[in-house]
């Protein structure tokens, strides 16, 4: 469905396509890149979490903001400025090294590891919060768990990264041409993913516990209800995803 509604849209342009691909993690955006690459179109797909700040930079973050933003994800941990510059170079079919993050190091890959792409007919800009617009300012009043009732108590986190979307973040979205918003059933059922795919991984020191997961996904938990509430009104294809991650009926 994905893949040839993109193929569709793509279709008599000159410059490149730009579509966003907003869904939550583990719903399976890497896989619709590959099928979209796989109908024969030259596409180049750059995610959101490869645009990601360095811890270093995240602690920084920490210090003169609010100590939530040490744990990457929000609007606010990525390198907006990186993303434009990459952007640009794609739309003007200039060649162009795609960012790759290391999250094992929880640092930017190395610049030789970065994929360079020239003259895509698709750019798929995927990622958790691909093309999400700010809360009203009313809406930041109420905690929605306890990470943000217990450690943001002023709200000062959550005004932030509302702020950066308001902003830097509404720039770095502006050249999305076509938004595809994926759906899950509820919250609950994106925890529930998250925590099946850490099971079947190799243990390692980064391994987190079901708890951790749950409290590292409500660093999460405010943007992708504001997203399932606000952007299926005015994105291109809405997928509704079932609890096995395939299209609902």
């Amino acid at each position: 469905m994905i893949a040839a509604a993109v193929e569709s849209w793509s279709r008599d342009r000159a410059a490149p396509l730009i579509v966003g691909l907003c869904g939550p993690p583990g719903a399976g955006k890497s896989t619709i890149a590959a099928a979209v690459a796989a109908r024969g179109a030259k596409v180049a797909t750059m995610s959101l979490d490869d645009l990601y700040l360095g811890a270093s930079s995240r602690r920084k973050l920490a210090t003169s903001v609010h100590p939530l933003l040490a744990t990457r994800g929000p609007p606010g941990t990525h390198d907006v400025a990186l993303g434009l510059t990459v952007l640009a170079k794609l739309i003007g079919g200039d060649p162009v090294a795609v960012p790759r993050f290391d999250k094992v190091a929880d640092e930017p890959a190395p610049h030789s590891a970065w994929p360079v792409v020239d003259r895509p007919d698709i750019v798929l800009f995927e990622g958790w919060c691909v093309g999400a617009s700010a809360q009203p300012g009313p809406a930041l009043g109420d905690a929605v768990n306890p990470l943000e009732r217990d450690r943001d108590v002023g709200g000062t986190w959550r005004r932030f990264v509302n702020d950066q979307l308001a902003g830097p973040y509404r720039s770095l979205f502006a050249p999305i041409a076509r938004l595809v918003v994926l759906r899950p059933p509820d919250f609950a059922t994106v925890v529930a993913w998250r925590q099946d795919a850490e099971r079947r991984r190799p243990r390692g020191p980064a391994t987190m516990t079901d708890a951790e997961i749950v409290e590292f996904l409500a660093h999460y938990e405010r943007l992708s209800r504001w997203i399932d509430v606000e952007m299926p009104s005015r994105a291109d294809l809405v997928v509704h995803l079932a609890d096995d991650r395939s299209v609902a009926e």
